[in-house]
Protein backbone atom coordinates (compact mmCIF):
# COMPACT_ATOMS: atom_id res chain seq x y z
CA UNK A 1 0.00 0.00 0.00
CA UNK A 2 1.27 3.05 -1.07
CA UNK A 3 0.97 6.72 0.98
CA UNK A 4 1.45 10.44 0.65
CA UNK A 5 1.77 12.59 3.36
CA UNK A 6 -0.79 15.27 3.38
CA UNK A 7 -2.00 18.72 6.01
CA UNK A 8 -5.64 18.43 5.27
CA UNK A 9 -8.66 19.73 7.50
CA UNK A 10 -12.24 17.91 7.12
CA UNK A 11 -14.81 20.33 4.94
CA UNK A 12 -17.34 18.15 3.82
CA UNK A 13 -18.49 14.49 5.22
CA UNK A 14 -21.21 13.01 2.73
CA UNK A 15 -23.53 10.46 4.70
CA UNK A 16 -25.32 8.94 2.26
CA UNK A 17 -28.56 9.83 0.32
CA UNK A 18 -32.00 10.07 1.18
CA UNK A 19 -35.01 8.56 -0.52
CA UNK A 20 -35.06 11.34 -2.98
CA UNK A 21 -31.84 10.82 -3.86
CA UNK A 22 -30.44 14.04 -2.29
CA UNK A 23 -26.98 13.98 -0.71
CA UNK A 24 -27.09 14.02 3.16
CA UNK A 25 -23.89 15.65 4.16
CA UNK A 26 -22.34 17.53 6.68
CA UNK A 27 -20.14 21.05 6.79
CA UNK A 28 -17.27 20.74 8.90
CA UNK A 29 -15.72 23.75 10.42
CA UNK A 30 -12.16 22.48 11.27
CA UNK A 31 -9.62 25.58 12.65
CA UNK A 32 -6.64 24.00 12.09
CA UNK A 33 -5.00 21.57 9.55
CA UNK A 34 -3.84 18.32 11.00
CA UNK A 35 -1.03 15.89 9.24
CA UNK A 36 -2.05 12.59 7.80
CA UNK A 37 -0.41 9.91 6.07
CA UNK A 38 -3.15 9.05 3.37
CA UNK A 39 -3.39 5.88 1.62
CA UNK A 40 -3.44 6.60 -2.10
CA UNK A 41 -6.20 4.12 -2.80
CA UNK A 42 -8.50 5.97 -0.35
CA UNK A 43 -7.94 9.04 -2.80
CA UNK A 44 -11.04 9.36 -5.20
CA UNK A 45 -10.09 12.96 -6.95
CA UNK A 46 -7.97 16.13 -6.64
CA UNK A 47 -9.42 19.57 -7.02
CA UNK A 48 -7.67 22.91 -6.90
CA UNK A 49 -9.30 22.71 -3.19
CA UNK A 50 -10.39 19.55 -1.93
CA UNK A 51 -9.16 16.25 -1.94
CA UNK A 52 -11.87 13.48 -2.05
CA UNK A 53 -11.11 10.47 0.17
CA UNK A 54 -13.38 7.90 0.66
CA UNK A 55 -13.98 6.97 4.85
CA UNK A 56 -15.90 4.34 6.91
CA UNK A 57 -19.02 2.94 6.35
CA UNK A 58 -19.64 3.93 2.59
CA UNK A 59 -18.71 7.72 3.74
CA UNK A 60 -17.05 10.45 1.79
CA UNK A 61 -15.84 13.52 2.80
CA UNK A 62 -14.16 16.33 0.76
CA UNK A 63 -10.65 17.46 2.42
CA UNK A 64 -9.16 20.97 2.05
CA UNK A 65 -5.35 20.18 1.81
CA UNK A 66 -2.74 22.95 2.35
CA UNK A 67 -0.47 23.72 -0.80
CA UNK A 68 -1.58 24.32 -4.47
CA UNK A 69 -2.90 21.28 -7.05
CA UNK A 70 0.77 20.68 -8.27
CA UNK A 71 1.92 20.00 -4.87
CA UNK A 72 -0.22 16.47 -5.28
CA UNK A 73 0.30 15.80 -8.82
CA UNK A 74 4.26 15.69 -7.17
CA UNK A 75 3.45 13.85 -4.01
CA UNK A 76 1.45 11.33 -6.44
CA UNK A 77 4.23 10.84 -9.34
CA UNK A 78 6.54 10.27 -6.51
Amino acid sequence: MSFIKVSVKTAIIVHGYDSHNQEISEEVKEENFTTKLLAIDRLLSVSENFLLVSGSHGRVMYWEYEGVLLDIEALLAN
